[in-house]
Formats: structure tokens, sequence, C-alpha cells
């Protein structure tokens, strides 16, 4: 390091020690000093720096519970696929026969399981179900819901089976329409593969068609069937509709480029939000206040980050240009410890150590201070903001943890003050613990 980088290095540690805030994830007044930061921000994306700590389960968790009892949130949305998240949804709300949480989480079927599959979740649900038993108006109770579109199969099957109970000649219809996808329907990558190598023709017509036809008849049945159950069930078979368009859409760009297939997922993202929004809205005729769980590479914005120079938007990205001032970006970060993560696509979840931070990245600082949990604000403009909007080097992990690989795999350069509006750093933490749903 040359002496001009120990100067800047130094000086970046003492200002660090001087402004952070200490934080406890086990305690209240650290979640009201964030709360007093977070202010009138109706969209609270909270974010993590891997997809198998604890600690950042447990710290959205508390978080999440003071929003809603003291500022009004009405919705939590997370990184898991459409349909998968929709059993929680109802379980949540009294609206379906599920007895417990865990059978709630058996629609998690497939890897990574854990990332919702485990003890910190498990527990969360059924603090969200013994919330809501305490109110009777549908309006007040919170909902939770799925952002992401890995489920076309899961999705083609809700729509179909709900038209079956209710209109069965639009069932055939749409059965019609969704055949298109063969006998590939069980594995949507070989579709996309199939359909760039021209071995056949793309979906992307009976998709439309189909999506457009559910816009139609929701909007027909608006002012038939005002009831809260009957809106709740159109929103989520229109919301299927938009799913199996947008994943057609990813699996059939999938061997094109990685940014291309990166960028529908986010924009559905933020269009799947904005649609909760909404429909919130018309639930409770009043301007929604909706918390995000999603990894730091979706929440924070990605023009602070390298994503930008490789053409790649994100969902933080999007809520800040959608919404501005009233959306609240929160990232996390840790230093040591233990990640649940696979060593490969589809592996089993296994307790991995995590390196130490390679020196110079925003956890090796982080690593060097005084406090070992703290909050970081990064609105404020001041010497220490001014400083961190230097690029440097911050670690992502996520469901696969290649430590031997480290540099190439989990590190990216950000400017951490145009990334998020604030930061909260633990630096020692335990892996989730998953379960067998």
């Amino acid at each position: 390091m040359s002496t001009q980088s120990k100067v800047i290095s130094d000086k970046l540690i003492k200002l660090l020690n001087e402004e952070i805030i200490a934080f406890d994830i086990k305690e209240q007044p650290s979640y009201q000093d964030l709360a007093k930061l977070i202010g009138d921000a109706r969209i609270v994306l909270m974010g993590e720096a891997t997809h198998g700590t604890s600690e950042f389960y447990q710290t959205r968790m508390e978080l999440s519970k003071y929003l809603i009892r003291e500022k009004g949130f009405k919705a939590i949305a997370i990184e898991g696929d459409w349909t998968s998240v929709y059993p929680l949804h109802c379980y949540c709300k009294s609206l379906s026969k599920l007895n417990k949480a865990q059978e709630a989480l058996k629609a998690f079927d497939r890897f990574p399981k854990w990332m919702w599959c485990n003890t910190d979740m498990l527990k969360f649900i059924e603090q969200l179900r013994q919330y809501n038993d305490n109110y009777e108006d549908e309006a007040d109770k919170i909902g939770i819901y799925g952002l992401d579109l890995y489920c076309l199969n899961e999705a083609t099957r809700a729509i179909i089976n709900y038209l079956q109970q209710h209109d069965p000649e639009a069932a055939e219809m749409a059965a019609k329409r969704y055949a298109c996808f063969g006998q590939v329907q069980m594995d949507p990558q070989f579709y996309g593969y199939a359909v760039e190598k021209h071995l056949r023709e793309a979906c992307l017509d009976e998709v439309t068609t189909q999506l457009l036809e559910t816009y139609r008849s929701a909007y027909q049945n608006l002012n038939i069937d005002t009831t809260f159950d009957f809106k709740e069930q159109q929103f989520y078979m229109t919301q299927n509709a938009r799913v199996v368009k947008n994943a057609e859409n990813y699996y059939r760009t999938m061997f094109e480029s990685q940014a291309s297939t990166w960028n529908i997922r986010d924009q559905h993202m933020a269009d799947t939000l904005q649609n909760i929004i909404s429909h919130i809205e018309t639930l409770t005729n009043k301007p929604a206040k909706v918390i995000v769980w999603a990894h730091n590479s979706h929440i924070g914005d990605a023009r602070a980050t390298e994503m930008s120079e490789h053409g790649e938007i994100n969902l933080g990205q999007l809520v800040r240009e959608r919404f501005n001032t009233n959306s609240f970006l929160l990232g996390f970060s840790t230093a040591t410890g233990v990640v649940t993560a696979a060593s490969r696509w589809g592996a089993k979840a296994e307790a991995k150590t995590i390196n130490s931070p390679l020196k110079g990245s925003y956890e090796w600082f982080f690593h060097q201070l005084d406090e070992k949990q703290f909050l970081l604000n990064l609105r404020e403009e001041t010497h220490l903001t001014h400083l961190l909007k230097l690029p440097l080097l911050q670690r992502a992990i996520g469901v696969i943890y290649s430590p031997e690989t480290e540099r190439m795999s989990h590190y990216y350069f950000s400017r951490l003050p145009y990334q998020f509006d604030a930061l909260i750093h633990l630096d020692h933490t335990e892996g989730v613990m998953p379960f067998d749903s």
C-alpha cells in the first residue's frame, strides 16, 4: 500500500469510527434509530449480502415488524416465486385451510429451498399469522407476495385450475394456448434453448393472447363481485398470467446474454411490486406502504455498481426512478462467520466458512472498526460519504459460494452512498438453519 493510500485508509477508518451508529439487532432502540432515517418513505427495500445468513433474516424480520406496527406498512414482497409465496400469503391471512406455516412452505420444493425453508422464516410467518389474527378487516392484515418469475409451469397450472372451477370454456382456451410449450412443459430452460436454436417456434403470441384475455376478464368482472376474496383471486390470476408472459421471455432470452435475462427478471420484479402497490391501494383506499426483501444485488441501485457498465439495471434503480424520495434502500454486509450456501447449482446446502474480506474492500474497512454491529447513514453529505463515493470492492454471496475463486466470483466495485440510503454491518454472522418442508 502506498503512503497516500495508507493516509486515505487511516482517514476512512477514523471517520467511520466517528460516524457509525451502534446497532443491536435484538434491541428495539436500534430499530427506532433506523426508522427515523427511513422517515416517510413508503417503499422500503431491505437487502442481504448473502442468501443464507441468519442475522440478515432476523434483522429484516424485526425491522419489518416495527414498520408494520409503528408506520402502517401493509405488505412484504420477497425474492421468491409468485406461486410459491402465495400459500404463505393465504396462510398469513387465514385464506386457506393450512394449519401451520411449515405446510405453507411446502410450495418451495426446488433449489435453493433453504432461502425460505429455514427456521427464521418459519418463525416469522407464524408471527405474521398471529398478528393478522388480531384483525377482522382484511384490509388491516399483512400480505406477503413473491416478486420472482421462475415459476412458469406452476403459473400456467394455477391459471388453468382456477378457470376450470369458474369458467370451463375459458380454461379450455387457456390450456390450448399454454399447450404451445408442449413436451418441454417441465423444462423451461430447454424451451429457451430449442427456440434459440430454431428447433421450435416461440410461444410469445400464445402467452400474450392469454394475458390480454385475463386482463379483459378481470375488467369485465370489476363491478360484478367487489368482495375481498374475489379481488384477491383476480389479482392472483392476473399476476400469474404476467408471470407466464415474462417467464417465457426470460427463458427465451436466456441463451442470448446474461444482461438481457437479468434485466427481464428485475424489470418483472419492479412491475410486480408496482402491481402489488396498486392492489393494496385498491383494497385500502390509501397510499400503500410496502417492504421488500431481496439480495443487495437487486435492491442496491445498479447505477452505483459495475452492473451498469454491463448494461444491467435492477429493482433498486427502478424503484428510485419511480418513487424517488418515497423509497429507502437498506443494504447489509458481513465480514466473517458461516453462510448456508451450495457449492454448485442444484447441490445440497452446506454450512460454509466465509473468507476474511479482501484488503481494501468495504467489508475489510468495516472489520477494522470498534463497533462490530452498526448502522451507517449514507444520505448525509459528509466528508465520510464523500470518501465512500470512491469505488471500492463489495462482496456478494448468492445461493452458491465459491471461496476458492472469491475475488472473481463474489466481488464487484460499487460506490456505497449512491447504492444505498443506509447500511447495516454485522461483522460476524451465522448461516440460516434449513429444514425439509
